[in-house]
């Protein structure tokens, strides 16, 4: 796979306004959660850069029009997901982008939908070849004849569906996860779901899928089953591994 520069969406974008931040207003029953996500979200955009201070709890309380009581919880929610440590004297500083908890779904979330170069996805399809290449090969070994059963439906579905690109897109999501079930990892299982659920959400993950893409996906996704089903679990790391990566190719912008 081509290697990519490795700066991220915060490196990229530029500080805001110097002045007093506009009121933003938050209604409902979760009113942290919506300060916690929008906090975040300036964080990982670049409005609030590393090493400079969250506003005075006073004006965030007049931004978002709740109490400090919601302020100061959402603050401590995301220094827990580690994009802000509090210093006394200094206030509430913003940190490098490397302590940041990535694996949390509100971060990486932001981090995804600012990934204008898309070399966060770069890391995480590669975090992701990485996990599921090894767990085509554990299920190689592992399977039962009712894991080949299950991944074979999904491929047929596929096969079914060249029309519908919905239902092909949501049975191939479904092929690599009874993959990784058949693998018995359920950590790698849950780590690639989760990132791979959050990738999905940004367009320029998806790529375009036509005929001849779609004919490519499947004969790819047989000889990674076809790999398993032999109890080949060399040739089914390969088989993933190189699926994965040219797909990502393909559809990369």
């Amino acid at each position: 796979m081509t290697q990519h520069a490795t700066t991220g969406p915060w490196d990229s974008q530029p500080p805001e306004r110097a002045g007093k931040r506009p009121p933003r207003r938050v209604r409902g029953a979760k009113l942290g959660t919506t300060v916690v996500e929008q906090l975040v979200d300036d964080i990982v955009r670049g409005a609030l850069p590393p090493g400079t201070a969250l506003p005075p709890e006073a004006d965030l309380c007049e931004e978002f029009g709740v109490s400090r009581t919601v302020i100061r919880e959402s603050v401590k929610v995301i220094q827990e997901k580690g994009l802000v440590r509090i210093e006394h004297g200094r206030g509430t500083q913003v940190t490098d982008p490397r302590q940041w908890n990535l694996l949390d779904d509100v971060v990486l979330t932001a981090v995804i939908a600012h990934d204008e170069n898309v070399t966060f996805l770069d890391e995480l399809v590669s975090v992701r070849t990485a996990l599921e290449a090894e767990m085509a090969a554990a299920a190689a070994l592992a399977r039962t004849p009712g894991d080949e059963e299950r991944i074979g439906a999904e491929l047929a579905v596929m096969r079914a569906n060249l029309a519908s690109t919905p239902d092909f897109a949501a049975a191939d999501v479904r092929f690599h996860d009874m993959i990784m079930a058949a693998s018995g990892n359920r950590l790698g299982r849950a780590i690639v779901n989760s990132i791979h659920d959050k990738a999905r959400t940004s367009m320029l993950y998806h790529g375009e899928y036509n005929e001849a893409v779609m004919r490519q996906t499947l004969a790819e996704h047989q000889a990674i089953k076809d790999a398993i089903a032999a109890g080949d679990p060399e040739g089914a790391a390969a088989a993933m591994r190189r699926h994965i990566t040219d797909s990502w190719n393909r559809r990369r912008p």
